[in-house]
């Protein structure tokens, strides 16, 4: 199977490579790059050594040379390729953020106007825990975000009983790589070593997509109050979301609705004790969940960790490319973190 990925020198897309190098069913791995082309992979990218070509720049031509096309590009400019991939009737899987919203939200949170709302109206929304058998049926799916990938997993399964309140409360860290590889004054090391940075509030671009799915799960409108908040490191997603407990519900009763809800889902891991830790996840494409009771307060505290560059982007698109081509779930993608 010969797969392209397109944006393969910014994070999200060179974690694509590394995953799609050492998936079994993957026989060729091309990677595209507007701004490396002709570069050889490997000495712009260290952590792929071994990688034999160069960085190609992308034509529409290429798409009858590829079974699966992968597009990690800024907002907007991933449309064109996905329009000529769909038409071309080859799978392709947006890791940006273009086919995740309707058409008229994107003037407000991306700044433009979507010149293509069928391929909206084509698009399956990714998260396999939640949404597997459209996925498995899609030829065109949106990659959740990653800080959507940890909300929406953390609340899922108390959304689908009815217990979610009309306002949810999240906080969320994560590490710097989340904003991208392009250089930034707050990715600077003397700024963002040793500090918290809040960012993106109000109106981070993240709240119209939790919105929207959650209020699928729920059945009805979800207002997200979110603060996002940067962290001294390069990789992981911690969100936390404080939710009313129902009357008379034990802390035995909210483990077993999680661990029913996610039963043989294979990178959710739900916690028995304790509350997730980023560290845990680290180069995997497992969530960690925990949702504790608080007595004292009548709340229950929602947790989850994940990889933000693994299950919040590259190895959930592994993950749904392989539900659409009919492989296993977990064919080609790490469940365990190293140990330090």
């Amino acid at each position: 199977m010969q797969v392209g990925v397109l944006g393969a020198s910014g994070y999200a897309g060179s974690e694509l490579v590394r995953l799609l190098l050492q998936h079994p069913a993957v026989t060729g791995v091309r990677c595209f790059s507007r701004a490396s082309a002709g570069l050889p992979v490997a000495a712009s990218l260290p952590g792929l050594a071994g990688y034999p070509g160069a960085f190609e720049a992308w034509e529409d031509g290429l798409l009858e040379e590829l079974d699966v096309l992968f597009t990690a590009l800024p907002a907007g400019e991933a449309l064109p390729i996905l329009k000529a991939a769909h038409a071309a009737g080859v799978r392709a899987i947006d890791v940006g953020s273009d086919l995740r919203l309707a058409a008229a939200e994107y003037p407000r949170w991306y700044g433009y106007d979507h010149p293509e709302p069928a391929l909206l109206d084509e698009a399956v929304y990714g998260l396999p825990e939640l949404w597997p058998e459209a996925v498995r049926a899609a030829r065109l799916v949106a990659n959740p975000g990653c800080y959507p990938t940890a909300v929406l997993l953390a609340l899922a399964p108390l959304a689908r009983e009815g217990l979610l309140p009309a306002q949810i409360q999240v906080t969320a860290t994560s590490g710097h790589s989340g904003a991208g590889r392009t250089p930034r004054p707050a990715s600077h090391l003397p700024a963002a070593l040793e500090n918290v940075q809040p960012y993106g509030f109000p109106g981070h671009r993240h709240v119209p997509e939790m919105e929207r799915y959650l209020g699928r799960l729920a059945g009805r409108s979800v207002q997200v109050a979110f603060l996002p908040q940067l962290v001294p490191a390069s990789r992981g997603i911690l969100a936390t979301i404080w939710v009313p407990a129902p009357a008379g519900w034990t802390q035995a009763q909210l483990t077993e609705l999680y661990r029913a809800f996610y039963q043989g889902a294979p990178f959710i891991r739900v916690l028995e004790e304790g509350l997730p830790q980023t560290a845990w996840v680290r180069g995997t494409n497992r969530a960690d969940l925990a949702a504790v009771l608080d007595p004292p307060t009548g709340q229950i505290v929602c947790t989850a960790a994940i990889d933000n560059l693994v299950k919040g982007a590259a190895g959930q698109a592994v993950q749904n490319m392989n539900l659409m081509l009919g492989l296993e779930e977990d064919l080609g993608l790490p469940r365990y973190a190293p140990a330090a």
